[in-house]
């Protein structure tokens, strides 16, 4: 055929080019990894919405104030996780020393006048609208992608079938900077989160047992040192006495525990139904859509809802773990882990302190809680691993 030219078609070949490659990575993606993330942060805004409607001094008389803005968090939370997933893991590799280093900044600067101090933790940073920023939260993500760049780095390339002892040194470093600094403000619960990220990220990574049992010797010795050179703040030590003895201050520092004790008890097996529970509607228990979100389920949806809380969290983990056993790369194991190393103690952290278990120690439950710089994060980390999958090879 006279005047035929391919270069004529070529735009549209590669428009179906693109359809194809997007239409792979939508079948590539965990889809019970996904469903059941955006199942719990549903089921989050119900119980946020069951716990606040009625809260006119939180609300400032609208009773969907809370019910939207937890969903409005989702919303930016499933856009991060697209966008994670679209630049991929292996690009953001690059990026990791300027995000690492921007995750500094921000905790450091809550340390200055920027800082503010909510429900005694002096953890944010207020921004314009009545908007508030945990650096924190995204300080997770960066230790766990630090960690796992330089661990990664040399087994990846085919030099090494483990890191050395340099290499495991230079990653402990990258995590005990911006631990020390959150150490600092202080907010117990996310070092302690960031510290079992820490021990997830080397056990993946193959690190010598040696310094494993080395961190958890030293962990210790560091927690008693704490304790008696007072860095912690009256009612962080409050928290441990209570915990260790309930019965000690029932009314004042005990008093959090008990009426989550009680608005769990009180569910049964099928619940009081949802906006029907006491102890909820009496806000009795504080903190009911953050922090001790979970006592809602236990209250109003029972012993069955609160249990398909802890399935649906199950579901994710398990999901994890399948990601991070199937992909070839070190680097994509190593994130892997240190986003279920965080996902499940975080988790058994939360649930914990309200069946009375695990000390107060103010995190969030993940998708569930209110809190726009977690639902931020843990959607990243979806993203994350969503990335992982889509990126492994075919054969794996």
């Amino acid at each position: 055929m006279a005047g035929f030219s391919v270069s004529r078609y070529a735009p549209e070949r590669s428009a179906w080019a693109k359809l194809a490659a997007r239409d792979s990575v939508v079948r590539r993606l965990d889809w019970p990894l996904l469903g059941s993330a955006v199942a719990l942060s549903f089921v989050g805004s119900l119980l946020v919405w069951s716990a606040t409607r009625g809260r006119d001094s939180l609300t400032h008389g609208d009773p969907y104030y809370f019910l939207f803005r937890h969903a409005l968090n989702t919303g930016i939370g499933l856009g991060l996780m697209i966008g994670t997933v679209w630049l991929g893991h292996r690009t953001l590799r690059g990026a990791v020393p300027v995000l690492y280093g921007i995750s500094v900044v921000l905790v450091l600067a809550v340390l200055t006048p920027l800082g503010a101090t909510v429900n005694g933790a002096h953890a944010w940073i207020l921004l314009p609208g009545g908007f508030s920023l945990q650096p924190s939260e995204f300080t997770k993500i960066t230790i766990i992608l630090g960690m796992a760049m330089l661990l990664a780095a040399r087994v990846d390339a085919g030099d090494q079938q483990h890191p050395d002892h340099r290499t495991v040194a230079k990653a402990l470093g990258v995590a005990v900077i911006p631990m020390a600094i959150v150490m600092l403000m202080p907010d117990l619960g996310s070092v302690m989160v960031m510290a079992v990220i820490v021990l997830g990220v080397l056990l993946a990574s193959g690190a010598s047992n040696r310094w494993i049992f080395g961190l958890l010797g030293a962990g210790t010795a560091g927690a008693v040192a704490v304790w008696q050179l007072g860095v912690l703040d009256d009612y962080q030590i409050a928290r441990f006495a209570a915990f260790a003895n309930p019965a000690l201050d029932p009314a004042g520092v005990g008093y959090n525990t008990n009426q989550a004790r009680i608005a769990i008890g009180s569910g049964g097996l099928s619940g009081t139904g949802l906006f029907n529970g006491s102890q909820t509607t009496g806000q009795f228990v504080p903190e009911q859509q953050t922090d001790f979100v979970f006592t809602v389920a236990g209250e109003e949806l029972g012993f069955l809802g609160a249990g398909l809380i802890i399935v649906l969290l199950g579901v994710i983990l398990w999901r994890a773990c399948r990601i991070a056993r199937e992909t070839t790369e070190l680097y994509g194991t190593v994130v892997a882990a240190g986003i279920i190393a965080w996902f499940a103690f975080q988790s058994f952290e939360n649930i914990g302190m309200t069946l009375g278990i695990m000390p107060v120690a103010g995190l969030p439950l993940p998708f569930v809680s209110y809190g726009g710089s977690s639902m931020f994060a843990v959607w990243v980390a979806i993203g994350l691993l969503q990335s992982i999958r889509v990126q492994r090879p075919i054969t794996a």
